[in-house]
């Protein structure tokens, strides 16, 4: 009936998103969510509006895990613009400066070797950091600029993949919290002539990578139960944690928010947890000498895993 307002539903899972340029990584979430109808949803770092590639996009009790892969190590395909300094750091600023260029690939991997390693970065103006509360990139736009204190980095490898006149192609594999705008700008001084960021791919998030992913158009065309296909188990979130399976008993206490003790456990740390069915529950702390704490543990526990379970 027209005018019939569809509801949202409760759909858990995580898409991996070949976000397009040209919009915001918010807008390609609001996208997915109404492509989905989920009624929760949140991705797991931000990508400029120019880059594209790889946004896992995480909808319903994934969002819940998201927050464990924005310290991910993250690999990109750069293009960096030689010659050309500009407002934003990348080609959608305004150009405050033209040089010449002239560099070989020689010169080109002698700076790239400085580049390398654990180095500092001084975060940019156009950035969601915040300020007294307000982001600065607002500030930016505003004519405003204020101090930023260096931050530590590191970049776990930094490859030339191409050299044209005035354009350099880099592989970059990467820790958080790394500005690859920033780091084409600091490039371009140390090679005497300038530089911003001419296009980002991003090619991996931790351990996924654009293996699998759809674009929007894709999720666009598919019937609902082939969208619904397309998504990974929120525990793929923390495929990377060592896994405990747990009984009844364990995992009743746990979702009331108890510890529970078991002596010898062979795991410390962060830890994915596995009710009697198999089915996954969340993420605990585990510390010496076998306490086990619940940290973030899915809302379905309860009902789904432990019916007609007891404590005795």
């Amino acid at each position: 009936m027209s005018g019939t307002r569809v509801p949202w539903r409760a759909v858990d899972g995580v898409l991996l998103l070949d976000k397009p340029g040209g919009i915001s990584s918010n807008a390609a979430l609001q996208k997915v969510r109404r492509l989905f109808l989920a009624e929760k949803g949140g991705h797991t770092g931000t990508l400029d509006p120019m880059a594209t590639g790889l946004l896992p996009v995480c909808l319903g009790e994934a969002t819940k895990f998201s927050h464990l892969l924005l310290g991910a190590d993250k690999r990109y395909l750069a293009s960096v613009q030689l010659g050309v300094t500009t407002t934003t750091g990348d080609l959608e600023g305004e150009i405050v400066k033209r040089s010449p260029v002239s560099v070989s690939r020689d010169e080109a991997e002698a700076v790239l070797s400085r580049f390398r390693g654990p180095i500092q970065q001084t975060p940019p103006m156009y950035s969601a950091l915040k300020h007294g509360g307000q982001p600065l990139y607002k500030l930016a736009r505003a004519g405003g600029e204020v101090p930023r204190a260096p931050r530590s980095i590191i970049i776990h490898s930094l490859s030339l993949m191409r050299i044209d006149a005035d354009q350099l192609q880099l592989a970059v594999n990467c820790s958080k919290g790394t500005y690859v705008r920033v780091l084409a700008e600091d490039i371009g001084t140390a090679l005497g002539c300038g530089a911003c960021l001419a296009g980002l791919r991003r090619e991996g998030v931790g351990s996924f990578t654009l293996s699998g992913r759809a674009t929007l158009e894709q999720v666009e065309q598919l019937a609902p139960a082939e969208r619904d296909a397309l998504l990974l188990p929120a525990d793929t979130l923390v495929a990377g944690f060592p896994r405990l399976d747990l009984d009844a008993g364990e995992t009743l206490r746990l979702i009331r928010g108890q510890p529970v003790e078991r002596a010898g456990a062979r795991v410390t740390g962060l830890a994915r947890i596995y009710g009697p069915n198999g089915e996954f529950l969340g993420v605990v702390e585990v510390t010496p000498p076998g306490r086990i704490v619940p940290r973030r543990l899915r809302a379905q526990s309860r009902d789904r895993s432990v019916s007609g379970a007891s404590i005795s």
